[in-house]
């Protein structure tokens, strides 16, 4: 007799936990024709958004108005009903609800009526947006306290509207009356908001320069659908929280210069009292630099040397530029040629060991990293960027990093060399995500040495060019602050090289390489839109240090399911404007790109999801008919 047992193959252990959840033929099916039906529905709507650096109104903004979405759907919906000036006082209301009630009600224009015309204007807008999607969805979109009620109102067919008319009304009517129609307004505006964006791609650069970085990270973790593609001023902060000393005096060192200090010690409870006694003791302030801006620069480029030391692969020896000073003289030899500094005041300096950290230097950093390690609101930013983020995202087509792909002065892939592997293209950027993970996780020196290389090293994927911060630190001749742009930057415009670049990422013409990072000069006349289509940069300058330069405050990237565009957006004013002259962001639109036909959930990477649960249902329907499986009854 024979005595062996059939194993079961994987595919038999898959299909038995997917009859737990399915364990009829009825239920199998029916969930493939909800599926399918799905596959049906448009593509829900991408928004695109880069470097916010810290900027949080203006962000706060752009996420309350669907980067104008809530504006264009008003005036579909409402174009020969509302005047201009009504139409924004709705749109003002959606955007900042508590606010604008407030206002409404100082001005004596709340009453009865108006609540119940509002109400069913705010109902007729979240009617109109949620049918691109499922009731399921929908109702999962719906705030938990009224979701009964708004599923009540949202939900009715048209031939069935007239008769169902008083019943609406009577719930208004009731609403109005138990004194929760402000409440409800809030539940309504927020429903709004959520349905006009189904997903958020924000492609780098949270933190720096503007003040409230912390804020926007709160907003991010409490949005419903988004993913991450980190900036250089993201992965320094990331740095720091994993335990690179470079990194957190980087960090330190760029708040020290754009004044922006209390996102360390009000948000994150990092106190830079220490490194403040320890600078006025030290340094003198006579010479126009700021005392604490000497000491974290010195200690900023001690750990830089400390680090491309470790990696001579780097190849970055002409950047340990500290042992060149001479402070006797208050000179600096560069590339052969000697440059006065702003500065001769280097106390803690020693010639012999350039790159060697004081006593008191080391005894600052040390109570700065136990602060960091202990601020459990940094960590859990940092932990939202690991969880929600990556180096780079491949996403219906597209390709978003942040930067560039490192490239030689030829057009091709740089190889670049990094712990003995010859990287480029994808698997450089691979290894990067890998070991920023790592540094997370492991805290090893080769890889939080690594973050500080991704922040600003010089074939690093997510800064693409040579940082000057010595020069701009210590050098008044500005001609010294050049900071030499990886060859992508002259390559990107090229439809080649774009296409190059996505069939390496897996994509294939129709697709589009998605950058932040370099603002975009409009003023100029420059085009966030290049290589006919395929390459868009959508930098464009929250940082209200760059409209000056940008002449623009910002672009979105809008992809819906009739194809892409870009949005300009004008500097925003405050949100008192808003409230005050219904003052939103206007913004130019550039529909660049057409899709022959309207996209639906099918052409997406969702679609291909579904369509694999769809294949693995019918398996399990077949194993059902066939006897493989026996079906099993529902238990109540």
């Amino acid at each position: 007799m024979d005595t062996m047992k059939t194993s079961r193959t994987a595919s038999d252990k898959y299909l038995e936990l997917l009859s737990e959840k399915f364990p009829t033929t009825q239920s199998a099916y029916t969930e493939i024709i909800n599926l399918e039906a799905i596959l049906n529905l448009p593509k829900g709507t991408e928004h695109f958004v880069s470097d916010v650096h810290g900027e949080y109104q203006a962000f706060e903004h752009i996420l309350n108005n669907c980067s104008g979405v809530i504006r264009e759907r008003v005036q579909s919906t409402f174009e020969f009903q509302l005047t201009r000036e009504e139409q924004a006082d709705l749109c003002t209301l959606i955007y900042y609800p508590t606010l604008k009630l407030r206002r409404l009600r100082e001005e004596g224009r709340v009453t009865s009526e108006w609540y119940a015309i509002t109400l069913m204007r705010l109902v007729r807008l979240a009617r109109h947006l949620s049918g691109t999607y499922t009731r399921s969805k929908v109702r999962k979109a719906i705030p938990v306290e009224f979701s009964y009620i708004i599923d009540e109102l949202l939900h009715t067919s048209s031939d069935e509207r007239e008769a169902r008319l008083a019943y609406h009304q009577g719930i208004i009517s009731s609403i109005i009356g138990t004194g929760s129609a402000d409440d409800f307004i809030c539940s309504l505006a927020a429903l709004i908001k959520r349905l006009a964006v189904d997903h958020l791609h924000l492609v780098g650069d949270i933190f720096d320069r503007g003040p409230r970085a912390d804020r926007i990270l709160d907003r991010l973790m409490a949005y419903h659908s988004i993913d991450i593609q980190w900036g250089n001023h993201d992965i320094v902060w990331m740095g720091a929280a994993s335990g690179s000393a470079a990194c957190l005096a980087a960090v330190i060192r760029n708040n020290v210069h754009y004044d922006s200090l209390k996102i360390l010690e009000s948000a994150y409870g990092v106190s830079l009292r220490e490194l403040t006694v320890f600078a006025e003791q030290t340094y003198r302030a006579q010479d126009g630099m700021d005392p604490v801006e000497k000491a974290i620069s010195v200690i900023l480029f001690k750990l830089e040397g400390q680090t491309i030391r470790r990696h001579p692969n780097w190849q970055m020896e002409d950047r340990l530029l500290l042992e060149h000073v001479d402070t006797a003289k208050g000179t600096v030899v560069i590339d052969g040629q000697t440059h006065q500094m702003r500065t001769r005041d280097f106390p803690t300096l020693d010639p012999a060991n350039p790159y060697e950290l004081s006593e008191g230097e080391v005894r600052v950093m040390d109570n700065l990293m136990s602060a960091v390690r202990h601020s459990e609101k940094l960590r859990a930013h940092v932990g939202f960027l690991y969880e929600h983020g990556s180096a780079y995202l491949v996403h219906n087509g597209n390709v978003l990093f942040h930067a560039c792909v490192p490239m030689t002065e030829e057009g091709e892939f740089c190889p670049v060399n990094h712990q003995g592997q010859m990287l480029e293209g994808k698997a450089y950027y691979d290894y990067a995500d890998q070991l920023a993970r790592r540094a997370w996780h492991e805290h090893d020196q080769v890889s939080l040495d690594w973050m500080w290389y991704l922040w600003c090293g010089r074939l690093s994927p997510l800064s693409g060019r040579v940082m000057k911060t010595f020069e701009r630190t210590y050098l008044t001749d500005k001609s010294t602050w050049d900071e030499p742009r990886d060859p992508y930057y002259s390559h990107n415009d090229d439809p080649e090289t774009c296409r190059m670049i996505l069939e390496e990422f897996g994509c294939d013409a129709g697709g589009a390489i998605i950058n932040g990072h370099t603002p975009v000069h409009a003023s100029e006349g420059e085009s966030p839109v290049k290589a006919g289509g395929m390459l868009v940069v959508i930098d464009g300058g929250f940082c209200q240090a760059y409209h000056k330069t940008t002449g623009i405050a910002g672009y979105t990237l809008i992809a819906d399911p009739h194809g892409m565009r870009i949005k300009a957006h004008r500097p925003f004013a405050s949100i008192k404007d808003v409230l005050d002259l219904n003052a939103d962001i206007m913004s130019e639109d550039d529909r660049f790109r057409r899709w022959p036909r309207a996209l639906t959930v099918g052409d997406t990477d969702a679609g291909d999801q579904i369509r694999e649960q769809i294949a693995d249902l019918r398996q399990l329907l077949d194993a059902y008919r066939s006897g493989v499986l026996p079906e099993k009854a529902r238990t109540k």
